[in-house]
């Protein structure tokens, strides 16, 4: 079972990242996005701050990973 939770940590750790990532773009889209198309930068905005709650709840299931017998 270590190995599927390290395996899990390893994945967890990058899907943070990852998702982190494109959080960022998306902002940053957001924020080219022509005056005259305020919802589509509105809706850009909101979908980052959905992919941030997905980040937070992927750092929690980190959390909640027992600890390996190496760890610290």
């Amino acid at each position: 079972m270590d190995d599927v939770q390290e395996r899990l940590r390893i994945l967890l750790d990058y899907w943070i990242e990852h998702n982190s990532e494109h959080e960022k773009e998306i902002r940053d889209w957001a924020d080219k996005v022509p005056p005259s198309s305020t919802e589509a930068a509105r809706q850009l905005r909101k979908a980052a701050a959905k992919m941030a709650a997905v980040s937070e709840e992927l750092v929690k299931a980190k959390q909640a990973l027992p600890r390996s017998k190496g760890r610290h």
